[in-house]
């Protein structure tokens, strides 16, 4: 298999999932630069995060419709575009309204990439390919931090975004001369209703949960839009009852190998979203390291991940999906459990030993659950696949942070004190017990369940 579609992708999808990361050490910087306080800054990433939700959903008729290739190049050109605005920002309102525009690029990039690597990419070559594209989503999040603090630090939060515009020009050109271009074009028109339905649905449920778990707004706002979300959800159900071609098509769950990955995945997907929220804020609250320090220890499970790229092929050649998924699981949420409990202090290198196995076991879980999604899904439905999958991991995200900011908030209220280390041990506790019954589904599959991308025989 050509590694120069993956590697391509996944450069552009770093700098993606970099970015949606980045600027959460630099908050205070970016607000006392643009004049404006760093809670209500955070308005910053809801917007992002409403931005991803609104046009995922969209990338899967754009990419059909217009080509594959096409969209990916138009959704890099209009990230380089957000991260300019981001960087001449000079106030709340014009910083927000850049990280939307940022974001709105940033929701076409991972699911039209999939999209262009599930077509490029031959059946038996999937788990390996899949192997490089989860680098990012895995890396981004832990870089971030580290890195986002670093150039803060030591050269200008402007430097954040400006740095993507050489990324991305590279990008463009890498994408136009070697991704491969399909001549089909699936003619059918947009289902707008389905657009403006979905778009309230998820914007209110990611929307709401991000203002729960960062408040930088009112409770209440979290708690009614995230309502209005959920019945406008209900509203899109009885939708694609009566229409033929619904923008997000739920008759894509009659393939099992998508509906466990994709439902039954969320659960890990939560808890593994929370990692990058929870563990750097508990080292530094709960044992009083400064950012750099806390994004440096959890930084080592990028290098786990990294790792586990050169060993998940044949992982699961030899033993198969329905082996090394549920156990994956349950050695990922054994790890997660061992976070809150191992001082970075007294011993950072058995943490930093552990958040680099949990790296490698998160790496293979990934790689083989996005190869398992696609083995037996037609090629007609791949776009919508990977706009559902995309979807999925963006909402599971987000209940993550809120399922973990308020197990911190409820911990700290039964105590009747401030945030403390216990408070981050309940939370992890709790969240790696919720990741472990994803396991159970993934144990049930057959021995020969993709088989077709595994390469492997009972």
């Amino acid at each position: 298999m050509s590694r120069i579609v993956p590697l391509i992708l996944s450069v552009a999808l770093f700098m993606e999932m970099m970015d949606a990361t980045v600027i959460a050490t630099s908050l205070p910087a970016i607000a006392l630069d643009i004049g404006t306080d760093p809670v209500a800054l955070k308005l910053a990433l809801t917007s992002y995060l409403v931005a991803l939700a609104i046009f995922i959903p969209v990338s899967g008729w754009l990419s059909d419709r217009y080509g594959a290739v096409n969209v990916f190049r138009i959704a890099i050109g209009v990230f380089m575009l957000g991260s300019l605005a981001c960087a001449f920002s000079n106030s709340l309102e014009t910083f927000v309204i850049s990280r939307f525009l940022q974001g709105m690029g940033g929701s076409m990039m991972m699911p039209v990439g999939r999209v262009l690597l599930l077509r490029a990419t031959p059946k038996s070559d999937l788990v390996s390919a899949m192997a490089w594209l989860t680098i990012p989503a895995l890396i981004g999040p832990l870089a971030g931090p580290p890195l986002g603090g670093f150039i803060t630090t030591y050269f200008s939060w402007h430097w954040i975004f400006i740095i993507n515009i050489p990324i991305g020009i590279v990008g463009i050109f890498l994408a136009g001369k070697y991704l491969p271009r399909s001549g089909k074009r699936i003619k059918t028109s947009l289902d707008l209703t389905g657009f403006l339905l979905v778009a309230i649905t998820l914007s209110g449920i990611v929307f709401g949960l991000s203002v729960i778990s960062l408040p930088a707004l009112p409770p209440a706002v979290g708690a009614t839009t995230l309502a209005l979300g959920l019945l406008a959800g209900f509203a899109y159900w009885r939708h694609t009852l009566i229409v033929d071609k619904p923008i997000l098509d739920p008759k894509i769950f009659r393939d099992k190998n998508f509906t466990i990955t994709t439902v039954w995945g969320a659960l890990f997907r939560l808890s593994i979203g929370a990692f990058p929220f929870l563990v750097p804020l508990m080292l530094q609250v709960g044992y009083g390291l400064n950012p750099f320090q806390s994004g440096l220890i959890t930084f080592s499970g990028a290098g786990g991940a990294l790792a586990m790229k050169f060993f998940a092929k044949q992982a699961y050649a030899r033993f198969g999906f329905y082996k090394v998924l549920p156990v994956a699981i349950l050695i990922n949420s054994a790890f997660m459990l061992t976070y809150g409990f191992v001082s970075p202090v007294s011993f950072a290198y058995v943490l930093i030993g552990f958040i680099f196995l949990g790296g490698l076991t998160r790496s293979l879980l990934f790689t083989g659950a996005n190869a398992l999604m696609y083995a037996t899904l037609p090629e007609e439905d791949t776009a919508q696949g990977s706009a559902i999958a995309a979807v999925s991991a963006q909402v599971s995200i987000a209940i993550g942070v809120a399922i973990a900011g308020s197990l911190l908030e409820i911990s700290g209220f039964l105590r009747g004190g401030e945030l403390a280390l216990v408070d981050f041990q309940t939370a992890l506790v709790v969240l790696a017990l919720i990741a472990a019954l994803a396991a159970i589904p993934f144990a049930r599959l057959s021995a020969n369940a993709g088989s077709n991308v595994s390469g492997y025989k009972d």
